[in-house]
This record gives C-alpha cells, structure tokens and sequence, in this order.
C-alpha cells in the first residue's frame, strides 16, 4: 500500500491496514512479492493527482505480468470515480473514503472471481469506531477526531471526497489515546479537516486537546488543521497554558485581500484574521504557520500583493504556498474561469517562498545560543549519523549521535548552533532546563 497526500490519509492507510489485517491479509513493502497492491489517493491538489497517474502507468507492468489485483482508495476513487473507471481499466477496486469496512471482501471477491468491486459512497455516519488503527512506528501518533467538512470553501474539495462533518465519541479517542501512551508514544496529533469545530455532546475540542493531554504518558499534543472562522478563546488558553499542548498553531490564510477571500468562501475577511492573530499573540509567544494559494480565479497584481504585504506583517515560522489548480465538482470550477496565466502563478509562489524563506531564516537565527527541547524521531533525512527531531513550535532539529548516546521517543534539551531556513542545528546539552 503506497499513501499519498495529507496526514488523514496516513491514518486512513493505518485503518486499512488494521481492517486487512484482521481479515488474514499480509503487507510487503515490496510490489513484486504482492498479490495486491492499493493506492490511497489525494484530490486535493494537482501535483497529487499527477502523481497517482504516474504509479498507476507504472502498475500496468505488474497486472499484465502476474495479474496483481490493483485497488485505488481515498479521495481521488470518491471525486473521479468515473473518470478512473473509464481511463483505468486495469483497476479491479475503488474504495471511497467511508468504504473501508467494506475493501477486505471486495479485494477477497476481485481475487477469487476478477469482479470489480465498487465502494464510493458517503456516510453521515461512519468515524471507524472501534477500529484501532494499524501503525508502523515512529514516536507520533495521528488520531482523526472528526471526519468530512461543512465549510464548502470553494477551492475545495474535501466535502464532496469525505462528506459532512461528523465528530467521534471522545470516549473512543481516549482510549485510543491511552493505548498509544502505554505503547511509548509520546507526542499525538490530533486530526480533522476543520478540527476546532470538533463537537460531540458535551465535548467541545478545547475539552479534548486538554483531556488527551493530560493522560500519563503523552508528552505533547498537537492538532491541524483548524481554521480562522471558528476558533474559540478557549482553545487560545488551552495552547497558551497547558505544558501538554504544544504551544504553536496552524492558522491558514490563503489570501490576504478580501474579495479573494469572499470568492474562496473563507467566511472572515482580512481584519477578522487579524484580530484572531492578535488575540494569539496576546496570550505570549506562539509561533504560527499557515497555507497560502497563489493565482485563485480572478487574482490581480493588486490583489496577490495584499497578500505578499500580509505575510510580511504576519512573521510566520513557515508557510506552505500552493498555485491555485481547480478540482473538479468544486464551487470554484463551477462558477469562476481559472483565468490567471500558469507562469503568473508560478512566479508568486516562487516570490512568497522566497519571502518566507527570508522570515524563517531571520526568526531561526534568533534561536542561536538558546536552549530547545527536541522529541528525537530517528535519523536525520541526510545523515544516518545525525538524529533528528522537532522542537514544539515545530521546526526541524538536527544534531550529530556521536554526541549524546540517545533513542527515538525520548526528549533532548539542544543547544542552537547554526540555522537555516528551514532547519535547526546544535549539540545536546547535560542538564534539562525545563519542567
């Protein structure tokens, strides 16, 4: 199983993997040893699309050859069923995300008799309950909270791959989360397309984040992705005070002038968003990030500068900048011309990165002689010599193991040596400034 795109889509493959699993399937991690090989797909954006097209020209080879049963999941088999079906023929399943209790007896059928199997519908209901999810390691942990979303942006096309918004009985998330904590994990993020407006009963999300983080165990919890239109005070206190949560925050922009806002369907303008920064920064140093789309229908030069000044005055830690690419079945396709020229978009992403770039740089040189706390995740991406990890405001660190014997899961204090934009690098120091 290959999975592509956002973090959801992790723990989607994970409950897939459990619901296998318990049905006698076995995984490799190698495609010429498998009797099944399944894609978890993204729609959200166009290079994944393009990605999952490219693999899927390459399974060709195996179900010509050894008659390898091909299954595309996710929100790419929900949103271009009909297209994948037609251009695919090689394709044996399609499993829409709330059709995973049904794909161990639809790969079971394709196996035995070569039926295709179909599973695309959405459900107002289905949050996997009672599924606990098959995980490979490493020392954090997802949890989907809430599935499906209500805000309709029109950019987007998430409520049409993943449906309504639903929440899960917190009851369920507790205990997933205290089983994760007597397994070793030590950090959990908690997931939803629009996670702040997590509501079962009683339960809003600033009651959750503070009830997994107080479980004996989980060191620091993180959430994503919220958004600007609902994010109550509450939520604010629980970042700013508890010593569980780690204190940084997501907070996508998109656009910085108005009309753009309006016509993405964001539901706050550019003084709403200010005022939710102020309020975040009124509580103390809590470093944010967010998501930028460049070239959206209709984007002028004045506009896209709006933009460019709002990331100015914003000071982000990191900001992850996309060209608009339409989706099909979305608002936006529907009503509005995709009509900014592709190089026009290229050249503001790649101007908004370098503006960031320089933000980060400067904000990460003041780090240089401070003292971090780093959760060690493994090797370093570069280096199998160096560790790496992620402070709680989430930036990369990296370091060299000849110079504190230390293990994945633990938490190491770092002196800042050096930086770049993106990254952090320093020495482990003996004693732990911190609580």
């Amino acid at each position: 199983m290959e999975t592509f795109g956002c973090q959801m889509n992790e723990y989607d493959s994970e409950l897939v993997r459990s619901l296998l699993k318990t049905q006698g399937f076995g995984f490799t991690d190698q495609s010429d040893h498998a009797d099944v090989i399944l894609l978890n797909t993204c729609a959200i954006r166009e290079n994944a699309h393009n990605r999952v097209y490219g693999h899927l020209g390459k399974l060709k080879y195996h179900k010509k050859e050894r008659g390898v049963v091909i299954g595309v999941l996710g929100c790419m088999a929900q949103n271009l069923k009909k297209e994948l079906l037609e251009s695919q023929p090689f394709i044996d399943v399609l499993v829409g995300p709330d059709g995973y209790r049904q794909l161990p007896n639809l790969l079971t059928k394709a196996m035995e008799t070569q039926t295709r199997g179909l599973s695309v519908d959405l459900s107002e209901y289905e949050t996997y309950e009672q599924i606990l999810p098959e995980r490979v390691g490493g020392v954090n942990a997802w949890i989907a909270v809430m599935r499906g979303c209500d805000n309709f942006c029109t950019f987007c096309v998430v409520p049409y791959t993943r449906g309504r918004e639903r929440s899960r009985d917190p009851k369920g998330i507790l205990e997933e989360a205290q089983g994760l904590a007597k397994r070793g994990y030590r950090q959990i993020t908690l997931l939803g397309q629009n996670v702040n407006s997590f509501q079962f009963e009683q339960y809003d999300f600033a009651k959750l984040v503070t009830a997994v983080a107080d479980i004996p165990g989980i060191e620091r919890v993180r959430f994503m992705s919220p958004h600007p239109k609902d994010f109550p005070p509450a939520l604010l206190d629980v970042v700013a005070q508890h010593p569980h949560v780690a204190s940084q925050i997501h907070l996508p922009l998109q656009s910085g002038n108005d009309r753009v806002l309006d016509a993405m369907g964001r539901n706050y303008s550019q003084a709403d968003y200010r005022r939710l920064v102020d309020d975040i920064r009124r509580r103390g140093d809590i470093p944010l990030t967010t998501d930028i789309i460049c070239g959206f229908c209709g984007e002028s030069d004045a506009e896209y500068r709006d933009t460019y000044q709002l990331i100015e005055e914003m000071g982000y830690q990191a900001a992850y900048v996309f060209k608009y690419s339409e989706r099909k079945n979305t608002i936006a396709a529907k009503k509005f011309p995709d009509d900014v020229p592709e190089a026009i978009k290229k050249e503001r992403v790649a101007e908004l990165i370098d503006l960031q770039k320089s933000i980060s740089l400067q904000k990460n040189r003041e780090l240089i002689g401070q003292t971090v706390n780093v959760l060690i995740e493994g090797d370093a991406k570069k280096s199998s010599q160096q560790w790496m990890g992620h402070t709680e405001s989430n930036i990369t660190v990296v370091w060299d193991k000849s110079l504190q014997a230390s293990h994945p899961g633990e938490f190491l204090p770092v002196l800042i040596e050096d930086v770049s934009a993106s990254t952090l690098f320093g020495r482990p120091v003996q004693s732990l400034p911190f609580p």
